[in-house]
């Protein structure tokens, strides 16, 4: 995603359980999101995407409110691969992160951001963390890592490619400390697909 995309925040419903709910910010078709099971951590310093909101044919980048954590429980017209939305329409359902987990990653989201380590896009395409629907994810939120490992796919002109652990600023073996965009999402040359910490 370029510096000039559109973004909309997303709203924030808590549930006396601990539960978040997060809604539509307009009204259109919202696709793109993540998905049942994936862990969202939303800091000061980096913006998390929770899928795209198309308002009149306009895309929207939807991003989460800062401090905003949580696993995801469960997704809006889970039937639809993209459903039309209302504001206000809830979007996603978010249990809460562990208290360990999610201090664990803010503190990893810090050492990221002081060693700067990112895996990015080598091209333009269309981001996908797991080979099929009911496959596990190549990298997680806390994975670790090696040099070489297959860490996503890139759809480009309908072509998948595997995209390997690799770079020369990166050590052998690195910690996901955060997977940017949404599964399915398109993202642009140069994009930060993944913020890593050392292992």
């Amino acid at each position: 995603m370029s510096d000039t995309e559109k973004k909309l925040r997303v709203g924030v419903l808590r549930g006396d359980d601990g539960s978040l709910a997060l809604t539509s910010p307009g009204v259109g078709v919202w696709r793109l999101g993540p998905s049942v099971g994936a862990a969202l951590l939303s800091t000061a310093g980096d913006e998390v995407s929770c899928g795209v909101l198309s308002v009149l044919g306009v895309d929207h980048r939807l991003v989460l409110p800062a401090g905003v954590a949580g696993r995801v429980r469960a997704r809006f017209a889970a039937h639809e691969r993209e459903p039309n939305v209302d504001y206000g329409a809830r979007l996603l359902e978010l249990l809460p992160l562990e208290g360990a987990a999610a201090g664990a990653s803010e503190s990893q989201a810090g050492t990221s951001a002081a060693t700067g380590l990112v895996f990015r896009a080598p091209m333009s395409g269309r981001f996908y963390l797991r080979p099929g629907p009911d496959k596990p994810a190549f990298a997680e939120l806390g994975a670790t890592l090696t040099r070489g490992q297959t860490v996503c796919l890139l759809e480009v002109m309908k072509t998948f490619n595997r995209l390997a652990l690799s770079g020369d600023d990166l050590p052998e073996r690195v910690r996901v400390v955060q997977v940017v965009p949404a599964d399915g999402e398109d993202v642009t040359r140069g994009d930060v697909l993944l913020r890593l910490s050392p292992a």
